[in-house]
């Protein structure tokens, strides 16, 4: 994960790459790709989470006036919405289907509507950090082309979209009473062990095709999420809203 919470612009960074997406060639889908069975059923899922249309996020981020955070949120979106159409077309051209349904994302989509904001992107956060460990071990574990190619173009964009969520939530909780936010960050770590326990069940097989056991990936993203966790609560201010 990059270290450096970005500042200034809030859709800068996105717009940069939005316009080197437009720019650049999609993956050699033609050449097809040869996918193990528990990567397929791992993709399907994954697939399905980040295949949302982000209405409620673009509404709370509306919703919180600032116009250029808004027009962010729409280009992460749109960032997480080609993730969802490379995996589709991954999957594609190893003569794999998507699938339209999958309780795990139901669950997360149900906990983030659930307040505003600030959960919203606590909840998003943690989806965010599993992506992280996720995709590194299928770029560095794959033994197929595009399935790398494909995993290390996923990950590129999270490694900006962690920092991007640290960013929003330190602003969010910069008023927060110490207590307060000691208790948060508690709860929120809790939430996200549960989480990451869940998909290193639910994806292990996957991962172990990849040579990551789920002890190791559960080790590796809660990691991951201590680091973010720190982030957000840090009294250190180098954030300008």
């Amino acid at each position: 994960m990059s270290s450096q919470v970005e500042s200034g612009s809030w859709s800068e960074g996105f717009r940069v790459r939005a316009v080197q997406r437009s720019e650049g060639a999609d993956p050699p889908w033609a050449v097809g790709s040869r996918l193990e069975p528990a990567i397929v059923r791992s993709l399907q899922k994954f697939q399905v989470g980040e295949s949302g249309d982000g209405a409620h996020l673009i509404a709370n981020a509306a919703a919180a006036g600032d116009r250029d955070y808004e027009a962010a949120v729409r280009l992460f979106v749109a960032e997480e919405q080609n993730h969802a159409r490379m995996l589709a077309l991954l999957l594609h051209a190893g003569g794999a289907q998507t699938k339209r349904w999958h309780w795990s994302d139901s669950v997360f989509v149900h906990l983030r509507r659930l307040l505003g904001l600030r959960l919203e992107l606590m909840i998003l956060t943690i989806a965010e950090v599993v992506a992280l460990r996720y995709y590194r071990a299928l770029a560095e574990g794959g033994s197929d082309r595009l399935l790398v190619e494909v995993s290390e173009r996923i990950l590129a964009d999270e490694d900006h979209h962690v920092p991007f969520q640290i960013r929003r939530l330190r602003l969010g909780f910069r008023d927060t009473p110490a207590a307060a936010r000691i208790a948060i960050k508690q709860t929120w770590r809790a939430m996200a062990a549960v989480v990451i326990i869940v998909v290193a069940l639910d994806h292990g097989r996957a991962l172990r095709v990849c040579g990551v056991s789920r002890r190791e990936f559960v080790t590796a993203t809660m990691r991951i999420f201590d680091d973010t966790a720190t982030s957000v609560f840090s009294r250190e201010d180098g954030l300008r809203s």
